[in-house]
């Protein structure tokens, strides 16, 4: 999903920490700090219906056709049980005041890889539970897109495309943002992670690095024969790159995070993720008028 911040007259993202949703529960609901939380289902208890803004899970287009650009933000929806449902809410400004314009489920426990805004459509490429998948482990490959039409926001395309496969982790350079959740990195620090071939390779920070990839079923992956080459840097980086390459060593499945990669790793302080945005290309320069 685009994290660029909205422009053009569409809602800010701050201000949607703060707005009104429709079409989640029977009643409108209002965030507090890109949160909500109901009353719990049984009165004394800890289990509440609880909404929350995704991080990074937003698009900004025009969505109504109106000159104007609109912004499509996911939510996610928990009701106390196993599972989060996923929301897609469209937001524009109506004179000052920020009004949803329509809101619709996207699914259960879906991940979604990329999202564009095109000609008023919003498309998303998720990743949902197929007929053979258990409900914590989707698989299926989808292309969806909703519209906004008098009844609100409506899917109007929804279509299968595959199996989730190593294969949709290559074509793309990622380039880590946190080691371990809410743990992001130092600016002036780079590593990077390549998929081809069954082979992952990439920078670690100071020095190279190469690996196989085992991938026995769909989201599952684990690697084998790591190795780097043996460049000296500064402490603080070979510290940060020790500790890269000793939870990578540790990865065991993968997932998305509207639009970055996720790996989960085991290591003797427990799960670690390690979050990756994709590295985007950069612009070229016209020298047609110069």
């Amino acid at each position: 999903m685009n994290s660029d911040e909205a422009k053009n007259g569409a809602p800010t993202i701050e201000e949607l920490a703060y707005a009104t949703y429709e079409g989640i529960y029977d009643g409108p609901i209002t965030l507090v700090a890109g949160q909500w939380e109901g009353r719990p289902f049984v009165e004394g208890g800890a289990s509440r219906p609880t909404v929350g803004i995704v991080d990074h899970g937003f698009l900004v287009g025009d969505v109504d056709g109106d000159g104007a650009d609109e912004i499509a933000v996911l939510l996610w929806e928990s009701s106390g049980g196993s599972g989060n449902r996923l929301y897609l809410a469209v937001m524009g400004r109506h004179d000052k005041d920020i009004e949803n314009l329509g809101t619709s489920l996207i699914g259960d426990r879906v991940l979604v890889r990329s999202g564009a805004i095109d000609n008023g459509r919003i498309t998303l490429d998720i990743i949902r539970a197929g007929p053979e998948d258990a409900a914590c482990c989707p698989t299926q490959k989808a292309l969806v897109t909703w519209a906004l039409g008098e009844d609100g926001l409506l899917r109007v395309a929804d279509e299968t495309v595959g199996t989730l496969s190593l294969a949709d982790l290559e074509g793309r350079d990622w380039v880590l943002l946190e080691l371990g959740r809410e743990r992001p990195l130092p600016e002036d620090v780079e590593i990077s992670l390549v998929f081809r071939d069954d082979r992952v390779s990439g920078s670690s920070g100071c020095n190279s690095y190469f690996a196989g990839v085992v991938a026995p079923t769909p989201g599952e992956l684990t690697f084998n024969g790591m190795g780097a080459t043996r460049m000296a840097c500064p402490e603080p980086v070979m510290d940060l790159e020790r500790r890269y390459l000793r939870v990578l060593a540790g990865a065991s499945s993968y997932t998305f995070l509207a639009g970055r990669l996720a790996l989960n790793c085991d290591t003797d302080e427990g799960l670690t993720t390690l979050v990756f945005g994709e590295r985007k290309p950069h612009p070229k320069v016209s020298t047609a008028n110069c």
